[in-house]
Protein backbone atom coordinates (compact mmCIF):
# COMPACT_ATOMS: atom_id res chain seq x y z
CA UNK A 1 0.00 0.00 0.00
CA UNK A 2 1.20 3.20 -0.73
CA UNK A 3 -1.42 5.57 -0.72
CA UNK A 4 -2.06 6.74 1.91
CA UNK A 5 0.19 5.59 4.30
CA UNK A 6 0.00 4.04 7.03
CA UNK A 7 0.91 7.04 9.32
CA UNK A 8 -1.84 9.10 7.47
CA UNK A 9 -4.37 6.60 8.32
CA UNK A 10 -3.22 5.81 11.79
CA UNK A 11 -1.36 9.52 13.20
CA UNK A 12 0.90 7.34 14.79
CA UNK A 13 -1.83 5.81 16.94
CA UNK A 14 -1.72 2.53 16.09
CA UNK A 15 0.91 0.36 14.42
CA UNK A 16 0.37 -1.17 11.41
CA UNK A 17 -0.68 -4.86 12.71
CA UNK A 18 -3.82 -3.16 14.53
CA UNK A 19 -4.39 -1.09 11.32
CA UNK A 20 -4.82 -4.04 9.52
CA UNK A 21 -7.30 -5.52 11.76
CA UNK A 22 -9.44 -2.70 11.88
CA UNK A 23 -9.36 -2.52 7.75
CA UNK A 24 -10.23 -6.43 7.43
CA UNK A 25 -12.83 -5.36 10.27
CA UNK A 26 -14.02 -2.24 8.05
CA UNK A 27 -13.55 -4.70 4.89
CA UNK A 28 -16.39 -6.78 6.43
CA UNK A 29 -18.51 -4.45 7.22
CA UNK A 30 -18.56 -3.01 3.70
CA UNK A 31 -18.80 -6.81 2.76
CA UNK A 32 -22.16 -6.76 5.11
CA UNK A 33 -23.37 -3.67 3.32
CA UNK A 34 -23.23 -4.38 -0.42
CA UNK A 35 -24.87 -7.86 0.26
CA UNK A 36 -27.55 -5.98 2.03
CA UNK A 37 -28.25 -3.62 -0.67
CA UNK A 38 -27.78 -6.48 -3.40
CA UNK A 39 -30.44 -8.19 -2.27
CA UNK A 40 -32.57 -5.19 -1.56
CA UNK A 41 -32.17 -4.75 -5.02
CA UNK A 42 -32.64 -7.94 -6.48
CA UNK A 43 -36.05 -7.97 -4.12
CA UNK A 44 -37.34 -4.81 -6.17
CA UNK A 45 -36.10 -6.80 -9.20
CA UNK A 46 -38.53 -9.82 -8.31
CA UNK A 47 -41.20 -7.89 -7.12
CA UNK A 48 -41.45 -5.96 -10.28
CA UNK A 49 -40.82 -2.09 -8.49
CA UNK A 50 -38.44 -0.98 -11.32
CA UNK A 51 -37.24 -1.68 -14.61
CA UNK A 52 -33.71 -0.86 -14.02
CA UNK A 53 -31.10 -3.35 -14.06
CA UNK A 54 -29.55 -4.63 -10.73
CA UNK A 55 -26.06 -3.30 -11.57
CA UNK A 56 -27.99 0.59 -11.85
CA UNK A 57 -29.17 0.06 -7.82
CA UNK A 58 -25.97 -0.47 -6.51
CA UNK A 59 -24.30 2.20 -5.06
CA UNK A 60 -21.33 3.19 -7.55
CA UNK A 61 -19.07 3.46 -4.25
CA UNK A 62 -19.40 -0.57 -3.86
CA UNK A 63 -19.41 -1.16 -7.62
CA UNK A 64 -16.38 -2.97 -9.17
CA UNK A 65 -14.11 -2.45 -6.05
CA UNK A 66 -13.07 -4.59 -3.71
CA UNK A 67 -14.16 -4.31 0.09
CA UNK A 68 -10.18 -3.54 1.41
CA UNK A 69 -10.57 -0.73 -0.73
CA UNK A 70 -13.33 0.89 0.23
CA UNK A 71 -12.64 0.09 3.54
CA UNK A 72 -9.37 2.08 3.60
CA UNK A 73 -10.89 4.77 1.42
CA UNK A 74 -13.83 5.11 4.24
CA UNK A 75 -10.85 5.29 7.08
CA UNK A 76 -8.79 7.78 5.16
CA UNK A 77 -12.23 10.12 5.00
CA UNK A 78 -12.97 9.45 8.50
CA UNK A 79 -16.32 7.59 8.12
CA UNK A 80 -14.49 4.57 9.69
CA UNK A 81 -12.59 5.26 13.38
CA UNK A 82 -9.79 2.63 14.50
CA UNK A 83 -10.21 2.73 18.42
CA UNK A 84 -8.23 0.87 21.10
CA UNK A 85 -9.77 -2.21 22.23
CA UNK A 86 -10.87 -1.39 26.12
CA UNK A 87 -9.17 -3.75 28.72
Amino acid sequence: MIYPTVKQLTNDEFNRYELVIGVAKCARIVTDEYIEMRAKAQKMIDNHETEKPLAALIDPEYKDKKAVKIAIAKLETGRFKLKHPIN
